[in-house]
């Protein structure tokens, strides 16, 4: 409940000034500078303070926002008092900017463009907004006048990624609009229920980035040859997006490769459980950012997915009769 009222305050006001973090006092000011007299960890310069990613637009934030908001609900945290004022200028906003580029998930210096996740989690915000005025009667009649409009939007964003996001040549979800280039990102999309992983294209999806971004068996988070990032060099295998590959095995049915998978993520681990950001199989090292909240976040997500499956096959073989929960 603390949380979702600091939510609710950050995003009160003008949904334009919001930002996609804040100090962890809550301040808006994280201004990056470099420390040119440290070497960094290994050398690892530059060394920075603050984070220019603050400044970034990033539409995955809008999402995030509502779908919090959603499974509060659902898990009975009551609503907020005064949420539904701001919360519906903060979906105009959206109507007015999710056909805007933006930095991505991964807050790329490279430029904007039109990512394929950031588009598939502006419709999660609206079909997250939808089931809480149709499931919990939230935002009176300001929010039942809405909801046509924003069944209609989540209909229209729904179509656009499936016809630009989908690359009929790669056969896989892309990065971004009209790209080649592969992002691990796409593989949350069954996880926000925006298609199943058992679709033809989610299955094509997860064969292409088995074939281009999977590395002595964990997972890439995009291909770097393109420059999309900004940024020099290659980088290790992302934790989190090695766990995202599990889940999509677990939910297409691949049980045994997707706990294969989990169970060497966990190898993984140091004495204490913790992992980083990143895992480098040639130096057979963690590295990147230490500990990293992302990838415990994932692993708890993988941890709920696979289990999630060994309950429905007790509760199968306990009466044979009961349908997949898949």
């Amino acid at each position: 409940m603390a949380f979702r009222d600091w939510l609710l305050r950050t995003v009160a006001g003008a949904p334009e000034q919001v930002q996609i973090m804040y100090s962890i006092h809550g301040a808006r000011r994280l201004t990056e500078y470099e420390l040119p007299w440290l070497p960094g960890y290994e050398g690892s310069k530059p060394v920075r303070v603050g984070n220019a990613a603050s400044d970034q637009f990033q539409l995955d934030i809008f999402g995030e926002t509502l779908s919090a908001l959603l499974h509060a609900r659902r898990h009975g945290v009551p609503e907020g008092e005064g949420i539904w004022t701001p919360g519906i200028r903060f979906m105009r906003h959206l109507e007015r900017v999710w056909q805007r580029p933006d930095e991505g998930i991964w807050e790329v210096r490279g430029g904007q463009k039109h990512f394929t996740y950031s588009k598939v989690m502006a419709w999660v915000a609206v079909d997250s907004f939808v089931k809480l005025v149709e499931d919990f009667k939230v935002g009176g009649a300001e929010g039942r006048e809405l909801v046509p409009r924003m069944r209609a939007l989540r209909e229209r964003i729904h179509e656009e990624v499936c016809d630009r996001g989908f690359n009929p040549h790669t056969q896989a979800f892309t990065q971004y609009y009209g790209s080649e280039t592969l992002d691990a990102s796409v593989l949350l999309i069954p996880h926000v229920g925006f298609l199943r992983a058992s679709d033809p294209r989610m299955r094509s999806t997860v064969a292409a980035v088995e074939k281009k971004l999977l590395r002595d068996g964990f997972v890439l988070r995009y291909e770097t040859t393109g420059g999309v990032d900004g940024l020099a060099g290659s980088e290790g295998a992302f934790l989190a997006c090695s766990f995202w590959l599990a889940d999509n095995y677990a939910y297409a049915g691949r049980i045994e490769e997707a706990e294969e998978l989990f169970n060497r993520l966990l190898g993984l681990r140091n004495h204490l459980g913790l992992l980083a950001e990143e895992y480098e199989p040639r130096l057979m090292r963690q590295i990147g950012n230490f500990p990293q909240g992302f990838s415990h976040l994932a692993l708890i997500n993988s941890a709920y997915v696979l289990e999630f499956d060994a309950q429905a096959k007790r509760d199968t073989q306990r009466q044979p009769a009961a349908p997949s929960l898949h």
